[in-house]
């Protein structure tokens, strides 16, 4: 641990900081997890963590035995996305894997989100994933940053947890999905089977695939799948937002799969 916390004008800080930027992120590979969760969670994968910065009070947060680089509040500020900042941020490599990766292990349940925009539901999408016990996240298209502070903050440390997947195309990530064997259901209002009435579809190896927030799956997208699947609206609601639907249908599936 260092002795003397590094102020925010240190030059190694200043370098850090410019990965608030995506651009900087993707050319270098490297992201800051922040608060404890996202470290933890972090500090979960091998060779994922490069080096932890906490302030004197943050590194209590830090489990026993990592080494710790201590900053004063300003610098640990200066590094952090949150208005309240917990005291420790973590510089990371990136840890998504390439679809063939995933698809190696032969998965039984993935969420597909294309061109999800908003960070907060795809780092909702990601922890009720890893919640329902899927094997794997993808996020196709023009899909938020994975390593966006606002999409990890929203996956409460999910992203570490279950594989995560980038690709630029979503077509193609349903194709490569149909060739290893899994089934790809879109979600839709008017899908041909309703929600409780797909268990015999939920039985085999199955992805969700989720459009954006506010425009849906486009019809090209959703015509790839194997079948088009509606939840059912009792009430007088237009609909469910991606959230709360993805949700749905992620827990139909384990209820199903442990049935």
């Amino acid at each position: 641990m260092s002795v003397v916390p590094l102020a925010a004008g240190n030059d190694r800080l200043k370098q850090i900081r410019k990965l608030s930027r995506r651009s900087e992120r993707s050319e270098r590979r490297l992201f800051l997890a922040d608060g404890p969760k996202a470290v933890e969670g972090a500090l979960g994968v091998p060779g994922c963590v490069v080096e932890v910065f906490a302030t004197a009070s943050g590194a209590d947060l830090v489990p026993s035995g990592v080494d710790v680089t201590l900053v004063d509040d300003r610098a640990l500020a200066s590094l952090s996305d949150s208005v309240t900042p917990a005291g420790v941020v973590a510089l990371c490599r990136f840890v998504d894997r390439p679809l063939t990766h995933l698809l190696q292990s032969a998965p039984r349940l993935v969420a597909v989100c294309a061109d999800v925009r908003d960070p907060g539901n795809a780092g909702t999408v990601i922890r009720t994933a890893d919640a329902a016990g899927a094997d794997a996240v993808v996020l196709a298209g023009t899909s938020v940053d994975l390593y966006n502070p606002k999409t990890l903050r929203a996956a409460v440390g999910s992203a570490f947890h279950l594989p995560v997947a980038v690709e630029p195309d979503p077509a193609d990530v349903v194709r490569r999905l149909q060739a290893a064997g899994v089934t790809v259901l879109a979600t839709a209002a008017d899908g041909e089977v309703a929600l409780h009435d797909a268990g015999d579809l939920l039985r085999a190896p199955t992805a969700w695939l989720f459009g954006n927030e506010a425009h849906g799956l486009p019809d090209d997208l959703a015509a790839l799948a194997d079948h088009r699947v509606s939840i059912p609206i009792h009430g007088r609601a237009e609909s469910l937002n991606l959230a709360t639907a993805a949700a749905l249908c992620l827990y139909e599936s384990a209820r199903v799969r442990r049935g």
